[in-house]
């Protein structure tokens, strides 16, 4: 096949033996185990009209998944202050109780493959996104007054996996809060209200009363398994989870885990 008139591949992220590119209007993400969940599961949130995710496009001549290439703008490091609006924080809680709505008739076929990753003892009550981290959000400008920007759509679904509402809310409240020790905040988050902040979210998504009473208790354990995940993958010599586990992944893990100990009361009575 001639490649004299095909796209230039401009790199987008992921891991130096894995890149992830777009090409004209697509993502191409490197195939994986998961690959053919992950792409199930898109098709059943296109069908069920959820706008905030890419759409499966198949597989290229590489093997190389194939999504549409989501327009907007996705914040970089360090965190610009749009991100980590109030209004940001609200539009992002809507969204994720949008994508749970639409994912909750979602049936995986039997021998479905996700990746591993942590998780609570709850029976799972669908697929979730489980990575909602600064970097896998979309923003677009608002229809409102000033456009400000607005959490649009949700990308890289790689650790999409069969888990809880209240799994997603914690994970995503641990980027977001931020749940994390303020030496391992970004310069943005530093003089942020995490207890009040988790309160927005918490309203913003509907999460019930009961499930309110849970949300510390779930981030505990969230945190001391994903550490467990984490470490473990590094040992296994996986190069991405190697490389931010020297990068002090575990270590941060560990400050997060001590500081919502230290401030579990204030939490809990913001929560509450």
């Amino acid at each position: 096949m001639s490649t004299r008139f095909a796209s230039p591949e401009i790199a987008l992220g992921g891991e130096p033996d894995a890149p992830v590119v777009r090409v004209a209007g697509t993502v191409r993400r490197p195939g994986r185990p998961s690959s053919g969940s992950v792409s199930a599961l898109l098709r059943h949130l296109e069908s069920a009209g959820f706008p905030g995710a890419p759409r499966a496009l198949g597989v290229d001549e590489l093997g190389r998944q194939v999504l549409t290439y989501v327009e907007g703008e996705v914040p970089g490091r360090p965190l610009p202050a749009y991100a980590m609006s109030e209004a940001a924080l609200v539009a992002l809680a809507r969204l994720l109780r949008e994508l749970h709505e639409a994912a909750a008739s979602f049936a995986p076929l039997p021998g479905a493959v996700w990746e591993r990753g942590s998780s609570l003892d709850d029976e799972p009550e669908l697929v979730g996104h489980c990575d909602v981290t600064p970097e896998n959000v979309v923003f677009r400008p608002s229809p409102s007054p000033g456009n400000p920007l607005l959490p649009y759509a949700l990308i890289d679904f790689a650790m999409a996996r069969p888990t809880t509402r209240l799994f997603d809310v914690v994970t995503t409240l641990r980027h977001w809060a931020p749940l994390a020790d303020p030496v391992d905040r970004e310069p943005v988050q530093r003089t942020l209200d995490a207890g009040a902040r988790m309160r927005i979210f918490c309203d913003a998504y509907g999460l019930t009363a009961r499930e309110r009473l849970r949300v510390v208790d779930a981030s505990r354990i969230r945190l001391g398994r994903s550490y467990l995940v984490m470490r473990d993958r590094a040992r296994g010599a996986e190069p991405g989870w190697a490389r931010r586990w020297a990068d002090g992944a575990g270590a941060r893990i560990r400050r997060a885990a001590a500081w919502l100990d230290a401030n579990e009361d204030d939490l809990r009575a913001h929560l509450m």
